[in-house]
């Protein structure tokens, strides 16, 4: 049964066309992916089934009574509170019924409403129906539904008291999960609930996806967490919907076949095309020459076949070649041993972090990094780029090694953030103007964006602009700490697609474990303050440390 259904919607924003005529029907059990290139109007979407946006043109229908709880890419929690204090924050209803309840029992204790028995009663009954609609929206269960939706996400006991400054943008994304599911919405919108989780948080979203009662609609980049929890991909692009049966992997198998259908049936139209107006010229020259009415009919004849075509809608498109950047990283031969790490031992506060760390990377390995938040790999990157002495220990940096450092929240791009990405690029490699501006094209800039404010590019051209950069200095050594976070899926497979052809050596930090399953040949793991390898990539590394799928 559908319980929402777009029907022929048309959004505008800033007078450029998000998408046209677009239709769409969820089902009430669904568990959809919603894909689609940055900027393709995923997040429009969302805002169009809540009512937040209202569209230029069509309807929105939603079943008679249907709830829909909707968690935004960017969430923001109240500073000076604890994570359950942010969990406990009841829905709007239940805070209506519940203030309700305070003043009613205000009231109770008036002398003017206890010593008149017809106020009293009348106070009482208003009372007894606030404290029914109280039980049904559960708010005498409100508080242990939370505490147990906190635990099935992965927040221990010790969790529950750490100040809200203090999470991570995923984990103040799960507390505002936890606050629309107690509520049991039919339908869950969930934009980029994943991004900035570590593995075994994302593992717990993805139980919590599979067994929600109702529907889930998810926004997401991540490749892996589609195959798992995703019954149907629904594909944005171009100011198109297309819904494919199956979760992630059958999607991208079935759109090939599609494409390949679709290119052939294309090629042979117009064939016959071409064969129809060779025609009606023949005919038409015929006709010149002779002025015969017969050719004159003929040609007319086809013609109209033609047009007839155009009006039936029988004209079959060429498939659309999708723009994506151009990512190369050539930084030619470097030292045979890229990264030596001798009994690293680093802690801040007489709080050991790591202890006694051994690691040695060879030129052209590719290593991927993984380990829950907080157990130090972005300190491991900072003590081999040099920002910080470790308490014992050695890092040796080959001599022919060059490094090439992207950094997860984009901090090499802070000192910029008030100049231009053409400022930046030619400051990176001398470059003319001219060549600068082909470059940025590239990576998928438009001209105006190439002459604005760097602190104004969204988290997606952030990536490609350090991306950019990091072509430009030519290293053989990489260093990537979350490389796929603000890309969608396309960049991602350039920059698999680059990573493949790169000669040197890489080490990574990624929670994106299709992408680590497609680019590294082994994978180290930090917990505790030890490091353990594993050959191979993610599902090998699974598979060897018997970690839960």
């Amino acid at each position: 049964m559908h319980v929402i259904q777009l029907d022929h919607i048309t959004i505008n924003y800033a007078g450029r066309v998000i998408f046209a005529d677009l239709s769409w029907a969820i089902g009430d059990r669904a568990r959809v992916g919603l894909v689609g290139p940055n900027g393709a109007g995923k997040s429009s979407l969302f805002k169009a089934i809540t009512g937040e946006v209202i569209p230029d043109a069509g309807t929105v229908a939603r079943a008679r009574g249907l709830t829909v709880g909707y968690l935004p890419q960017d969430v923001t929690l109240a500073p000076g509170r604890t994570v359950l204090d942010e969990a406990l924050v009841p829905p709007p209803a239940l805070a209506e019924v519940d203030a309700r309840l305070a003043r009613l029992e205000a009231q109770l204790a008036d002398p003017d409403v206890y010593t008149d028995p017809d106020v009293l009663a009348r106070v009482l009954d208003r009372q007894a129906a606030a404290l029914d609609e109280y039980e049904r929206l559960g708010g005498p269960r409100h508080a242990t539904a939370v505490s147990d939706m906190l635990a099935r996400l992965g927040f221990s006991e010790d969790d529950l008291a750490l100040p809200t400054e203090a999470l991570s943008g995923g984990q103040k994304k799960l507390v505002a999960l936890v606050r629309l599911a107690v509520e049991s919405p039919d339908v869950l919108l969930l934009d980029e609930p994943d991004n900035h989780l570590d593995l075994p948080r994302k593992r717990k979203l993805e139980g919590f996806i599979k067994a929600y009662p109702g529907a889930v609609v998810i926004i997401s980049h991540d490749r892996y967490l589609l195959d798992e929890v995703a019954t149907q991909i629904a594909e944005l692009e171009r100011g198109r919907l297309t819904v494919y049966p199956g979760n992630y992997t059958a999607y991208t198998t079935e759109r090939e076949l599609r494409r390949l259908r679709q290119q052939q049936m294309y090629a042979a139209q117009q064939k016959e095309i071409a064969r129809i107006e060779a025609a009606i010229k023949r005919f038409e020259h015929w006709a010149h020459i002779v002025v015969e009415e017969r050719h004159i009919r003929q040609a007319r004849s086809r013609r109209k076949m033609l047009d007839r075509m155009e009006a039936n809608g029988e004209m079959i498109e060429k498939v659309a070649v999708q723009q994506t950047m151009e990512l190369q990283l050539n930084g030619g031969r470097g030292s045979t041993k890229a990264l030596e790490i001798r009994d690293l031992t680093m802690g801040f506060d007489d709080d050991l972090l790591l202890l006694d760390l051994n690691l040695l990377i060879r030129h052209g390995e590719r290593v991927g990094l993984v380990g829950p938040n907080g157990a130090g790999k972005s300190v491991l990157f900072r003590l081999i780029r040099g920002e910080l002495d470790p308490l014992a220990g050695e890092i040796r940096v080959g001599p022919s090694t060059r490094i090439g450092y992207y950094a997860q929240e984009h901090q090499t791009l802070a000192p910029w953030l008030d100049r231009t990405p053409l400022e930046l690029i030619r400051d990176v490699a001398p470059k003319s103007e001219e060549n600068a501006v082909a470059l940025l094209l590239k990576f998928l800039f438009t001209y105006d964006q190439t002459r604005q404010p760097i602190g104004t590019l969204s988290g997606g051209e952030r990536s490609r602009l350090q991306l950019a950069c990091l072509m430009l200095s030519q290293p053989n050594f990489l260093l990537l700490d979350e490389p796929t976070n603000n890309l969608d899926i396309p960049s991602m497979d350039v920059l698999e697609a680059a990573l493949d052809d790169f000669e040197g050596a890489l080490l990574v930090i990624s929670h994106d474990r299709y992408f680590l399953d497609q680019v590294v040949d082994r994978v180290v793991e930090i917990e505790g303050g030890a490091l353990c390898s594993y050959e191979g990539g993610y599902t090998d590394y699974l598979a060897a440390s018997g970690r839960p799928v």
